[in-house]
């Protein structure tokens, strides 16, 4: 493997699976691996750690060009310090931090935050019905389609402060506090009880609206 290529391209964006998850206690090694050329090990790190990166860039509200755009700049970048790193074990807050700042790189060039679905947010009534599968499930899928929209909806009435910090905590696997720190310029300290206060305002939302 040559590290100094951008090796994202052949993992861009595809489904999480968890067995592609990494274990943190074991990211150090996975590094260093991947700094002595082990292209499995460097497998292992983009598939595992991805939810992570494209959670902090979802977060931003890229467009979906500029968020495949941030997302590969990410790992190039990763892959021109994987041997620089002070703390492998630490990848991840590196790699949020980074996602972080080349995506409030893009919204600055832009001049504007250009509002984007997440399809990973939410799950979804899958689209792909044989017209047999539509006919019996059709009021049931409106329903469930229905209560996705107005769950949408109120989440997308919650401030960018709560969005951004529930649309990170939704990685999988969950980012540790210290990657979320990295991604989002919020204090450590801070998280559990602003994740609490988001969350208590997403249900009052939804209680006074009867949105569920």
């Amino acid at each position: 493997m040559r590290i100094g290529a951008c090796p994202s391209t052949a993992y861009d964006d595809r489904p999480y699976t968890r067995g592609g998850a990494v274990d943190r206690a074991d990211v150090g090694a996975l590094v260093q691996s991947a700094v002595d050329g082990d292209a499995a090990a460097w497998k292992a790190l983009v598939e595992g750690m991805s939810p992570l990166v494209w959670s902090v860039v979802r977060a931003h509200r890229l467009s979906d060009a500029d968020a495949h755009e941030v997302y590969q700049t990410v790992w190039f970048r990763f892959a021109q310090h994987l041997g620089r790193l002070r703390e492998p074990g630490k990848a991840g807050s590196w790699l949020a931090s980074t996602a972080r700042h080349e995506s409030l790189k893009v919204i600055k060039s832009l001049k504007r935050l250009t509002p984007t679905d997440d399809p990973q947010l939410l799950d979804r009534v899958s689209e792909d019905r044989t017209p047999e599968q539509s006919v019996l499930d059709s009021e049931e899928a409106a329903a469930e389609t229905e209560r996705i929209r107005r769950m949408w909806q109120e989440f997308e009435g919650l401030g960018d402060r709560c969005r951004q910090l529930l649309r990170v905590l939704m990685a999988s696997p969950p980012p540790t506090y210290q990657e979320v720190s990295a991604a989002l310029g919020i204090a450590v300290g801070s998280i559990g009880p602003l994740r609490q206060r988001c969350l208590r305002r997403l249900r009052a939302r939804i209680d006074a609206r009867g949105a569920l």
